[in-house]
């Protein structure tokens, strides 16, 4: 544990930043399963809905350096190929 007041603080403000972006990544990860299951149960209904919210996160993750762009970009296009294909 730092001595120092300012590492202390540090110490605390980044364990209060690592908890909510465990979080955030979580809700993530919760969102876009619900699109792979809708998708698994050739429910193209649920899955369009589904991918809209998950298209949201993931813009919204990126915008907050949660995860990279081009990892969100590349996340929404697979996950709009499948469900497009689904509709098929």
């Amino acid at each position: 544990m730092p001595n120092i007041k300012s590492a202390i603080k540090r110490v605390k403000s980044s364990e209060k930043r690592r908890l909510h972006n465990a979080s955030l990544k979580s809700s993530l990860r919760t969102s876009l399963k619900a699109v792979d299951t809708a998708i698994a149960s050739n429910d193209a209904e649920t899955a369009k809905s589904a991918l809209v919210a998950a298209v949201k996160k993931l813009d919204k993750a990126a915008s907050k350096g949660l995860i990279h762009k081009n990892e969100a970009n590349r996340r929404k296009s697979r996950l709009t190929k499948k469900v497009n294909q689904l509709a098929v």
